[in-house]
């Protein structure tokens, strides 16, 4: 208890600080809690005038911060430069949809409807507003376009602003904290991250002043735990041994034991690592019963796979579990109802419904991407209101939502990222664990992770003790940015800009670090040259006959490879229908009949064979190590259907009935009985060298070996030393080539109508979109082939196929063959340049959106997507749409579009939002 001279000291600071800022004192009144000293201080840096960038855990309370901008705006005076009547404005800027439209409903609430817009790519309320929450791209739009909503502008908060690190989306980030006019203030909202300091060190050379206020602490504790088998323990024992990545010594004690046991019951020894072919980790309905009888429901589980959290939810519902009360129940039926009648009754059926209306009823749901939109946004309002307490989700759900829970479990430290499966980052653990423990509501937050062999609780403790993450930018120039900035500010200012960017600042501090390993590596260099030297005679040239050599037989060998290659692919374009060949290597050897030889086509021949154990598919050069020969004939039925087993059957006897022989003879793969000059040559030159008769050839040759690849990797180091120096500024003047030479600038700077028509177009394939436009690839189609051809431009398969997508017949497939072609020249100009090339169209959603633009069932719809793993997800579905109507929007709106094609383009919009995409436009 404080002495009655202490409050009455506090009472006086609190009075000073009043009067010190006013606003934040009159905010801090309506906010209705206590402010942290992290809001406190970044808040009162920004009454005075200054940026701010805040760095604190999930769940701390950042966007305090953010509404108190919201708040200076709308209270304080109208800026010098405004008009009559004109207010001071605040832009909120988040990285996706749906955080955009849960910040504007909070602040609708504050403020009222009439004083907060939205603005993302589905929806336009109220724009004019003095605050307008909108994703990053609609305000990196609005700066190129020099938008007249932009008059006004006092603040920008960019919440989640570590997206710059995204790959894909992060230099929008970066282009819209370099372009902002120097009155706007920034408010930056980030993660923990490592290098806040640098990352502020940047804004203040783009942004002038700005404070850096870092906060670790978690609102709400955050305790750690394993689960194994049935058994839950504490990762850590106190908050020292945390600190100090010392784990439980009862959990090592416990998970060495059980290995052991699985080692014995396996009958061989193992580590860390092995996956345990006995063991049987814990059910998951048992985890939720298990969490659930704790007391640690709501929870969320992230399982990093799709098909896995919809088969956790079926697991517990076969299991009988039940979370919910009779009431609780009833609301949610009341809930999911008054939410669904805009998606008509045979799509619901198709989307499984029912099935996703039980789990929910017993506090039971997925969160994925593949969902529908409107059923994840469900999920997420009744997860919020407590009314669904076990949620199964993949790690989209850590991004942003404000989806806050009591436990955290981890099943797994794995996940797909794309391209492979890799382990968790420090980062990505922080943030999944960070929506354990809602604050106001949660004494303290649980993380659980899972236990399996391959586990190590070592490396859960590292990652658990690990806060803080780099943020590394992923900034690199596009065309779209290119023919932007040569418009808004020349040729030569726009390269200036780029090397004021956060990925030049990083790359231009990182080459003192590159040069320092360059001078060690020289030093090492130095030294092994000693231990390779040789008394019999150079043994520098010695070393060098022996690469020579080696280098001579890899180029043999190659040769050998790429003409056996050409002329498997040659032999295989001369195929005809109804040919019998051996496919000589592989699961599918033997003899096949050729069914289609698929001949005329992009790439490499890949002709449909039936081989004569009734297997159908497509054959590749790959598959044949020596020319296919045609060995017989026989005659397929001219409507022949591979698909029908009997089929297969009848026509897989006519090919035994050849009487070939399934196998063949064995052909020698040698080169031939020549033995290369220049190979010999240099043999006989390294048998007559003076050191081939040293004793210590071969340690010496070591030395050698181990210098040459530290001289090769230094090599590299000073190439990439001097392509950091000023790389984007070049990477800029590369794409400013390519541009002029393809009519989107002119030699002097200036952008042509074309160039113009480019800078209006934002997707990742814009140039291609624009030489469609330009060359009338699109003009003549219908609404729905329209929809279907650009589509190829804007999908992206999650995972890449080995059998091309099947087109609609006709104008699509002639207007995606000229896309293709266009592409070609691009990416042949883009590697002839050095530059990244444009990803190649992806036809995998053109039935799909065909078939939906026509007016066809859903059911139909998703079952003609070209996918991996059977129908494609409907929440995949809905957003690759949306992204197709999006580019539509755009040519409706092109200047380089004729006005058919733009009427076409409305029309195909129309066409497309319907059903579940017309209730996603209105959400």
């Amino acid at each position: 208890m404080s002495s009655p001279a202490e409050r009455y000291a506090a009472a006086r600071r609190r009075a000073a600080q009043a009067n010190e800022f006013p606003a934040l004192h009159e905010f801090a009144l309506g906010v209705g809690f206590d402010l942290d000293d992290f809001q406190r201080e970044a808040c009162q840096a920004l009454e005075r005038g200054s940026g701010v960038l805040v760095c604190a855990p999930t769940g701390a309370g950042k966007t305090v911060v953010g509404e108190f901008a919201v708040h200076l705006a709308l209270s304080g005076p109208a800026p010098a430069e405004a008009t009559a009547g004109q207010r001071r404005k605040c832009f909120y800027t988040t990285p996706i949809k749906a955080l955009s439209n849960q910040k504007y409903h909070d602040l609708v609430e504050r403020y009222g409807a009439d004083q907060v817009g939205l603005l993302t790519g589905d929806n336009a309320v109220n724009g004019d507003a003095p605050v307008v929450v909108m994703t990053t791209e609609v305000l990196r739009n609005m700066l190129y376009a020099a938008s007249s909503t932009l008059d006004g502008l006092a603040y920008v908060v960019m919440d989640e602003v570590h997206y710059l690190a995204d790959r894909f989306r992060g230099g929008v980030w970066e282009e819209v904290i370099i372009h902002l006019p120097e009155s706007v203030t920034l408010v930056s909202l980030s993660a923990t991250v490592s290098n806040a300091e640098e990352f502020a060190d940047w804004l203040v050379t783009v942004r002038g002043e700005t404070t850096v206020v870092v906060s670790e602490h978690r609102p709400v504790p955050l305790w750690q735990h394993m689960l194994v088998g049935k058994r839950m323990f504490d990762l850590f024992h106190d908050a020292d041994a945390a600190r100090k990545h010392d784990v439980h010594p009862e959990l090592l004690r416990y998970t060495r034991d059980t290995l052991r046991r699985l080692e014995v019951a396996d009958g061989r020894g193992a580590g860390w690592g092995r996956r345990g072919p006995r063991w049987k980790g814990p059910l998951r309905p048992d985890i939720v019963d298990r969490l659930d009888r704790e007391g640690l429901l709501p929870a969320i589980l992230f399982i990093f796979s799709r098909a896995g959290c919809d088969a956790a939810v079926q697991q517990c519902l076969a299991a009988g579990l039940r979370l919910t009360s009779p009431e609780e129940r009833t609301e949610i039926r009341q809930v999911v109802e008054s939410r669904i009648t805009a998606i008509p009754g045979e799509d619901l059926t198709v989307l499984g419904y029912w099935q996703w209306l039980d789990g929910l009823e017993r506090g039971l749901a997925a969160h994925h991407a593949g969902m529908l939109p409107a059923f994840k946004e469900i999920v997420e309002e009744l997860f919020v209101r407590g009314l669904v307490k076990a949620v199964f989700a993949t790690e989209t759900l850590a991004l942003g939502i404000n989806m806050p829970a009591r436990c955290v479990v981890l099943e797994r430290l794995v996940k797909y990222n794309g391209e492979a499966h890799v382990d968790l980052t420090p980062g990505e653990y922080t943030q999944l664990t960070g929506r354990a423990g809602r604050r106001g509501i949660d004494v303290e937050g649980h993380a659980v992770v899972v236990w399996s062999p391959e586990t190590d609780p070592r490396h859960v403790a590292g990652l658990a003790s690990t806060r803080t993450y780099p943020l590394r930018s992923s900034f690199r120039p596009s065309y779209n940015m290119a023919v932007n900035l040569v418009g808004s500010v020349g040729a030569q200012p726009a390269r200036a800009l780029l090397e004021s960017s956060f990925a030049q600042f990083q790359a231009d501090r990182s080459v003192v670090g590159l040069a320092r390993q360059v001078q060690r590596n020289a030093e090492t260099v130095e030294a092994y040259g000693v231990e390779a030297e040789c008394h019999h005679g150079n043994f520098d040239e010695y070393f060098a006959l022996r690469v020579a050599i080696g280098d001579r037989e890899r180029a043999l060998a190659r040769e050998g490879q790429h003409q056996r290659r050409a002329q498997a692919v040659t032999a295989l374009e001369r195929l005809r229908v109804g040919d019998v060949i051996r496919v000589p290597s592989g699961r599918r050897a033997g003899l096949a009949v050729v069914l289609d030889p698929a001949t005329g086509g992009f790439g490499e021949p890949r002709p449909l064979v039936l081989t004569q154990d009734r297997w159908a598919g497509r054959v590749t050069p790959a598959d044949f190590t020596t020319p296919a020969e045609v060995l017989a004939r026989i005659r397929v039925p001219k409507h022949f259907n591979h698909r029908l087993p009997a089929a297969r059957r009848d026509l897989a006897a006519q090919i035994s009935a050849t009487g070939l022989d399934r196998r063949g003879s064995r052909r020698s793969r040698g080169r031939g009985n020549g033995e290369d000059h220049r190979l010999t040559q240099l043999r006989g030159e390294l048998r007559r060298h003076p050191c081939h008769a040293c004793p210590d050839r071969e340690e010496h040759a070591r030395w050698a070996e181990r210098r040459r690849r530290l001289e090769r990797d230094t090599d590299e180091l000073r190439q990439r030393v001097a392509g950091r120096t000023g790389s984007l500024a070049r990477t800029f003047d590369l794409i400013v080539a390519l541009l002029t030479g393809r009519g989107y600038l002119t030699a002097d700077g200036t952008v042509t109508d074309a160039g113009r028509m480019l800078g209006r177009i934002w997707s990742e394939a814009d140039l291609l979109v624009a030489e469609c436009l330009r060359s009338g690839v699109w003009d003549g189609l219908s609404p729905a082939e329209l929809a279907s051809a650009v589509s190829v431009v804007v999908f992206e398969a999650r995972r890449d196929t080995d059998e091309r997508a099947s087109l609609p017949r006709g104008g699509v497939a002639d207007a995606v063959d000229e896309t293709l072609k266009l592409w070609s020249g691009i990416e042949a100009d883009e590697a002839g340049r050095g530059l990244a090339v444009t990803r190649e169209p992806d036809l995998g959603f053109a039935w799909p959106i065909y078939r939906w633009a026509r007016g066809e069932t859903l059911a139909k719809v998703l079952a003609s997507g070209h996918q991996v793993d059977g129908e494609m997800p409907a929440g995949d579905f809905v957003r690759w749409a949306r992204q197709v109507v999006d580019l539509l929007g755009q040519i409706s709106d092109s200047g380089g579009a004729s006005t058919q094609l733009r009427a076409t383009a409305r029309q195909a919009i129309a066409a497309v939002n319907r059903g579940v995409l017309a209730y996603h436009a209105a959400t």
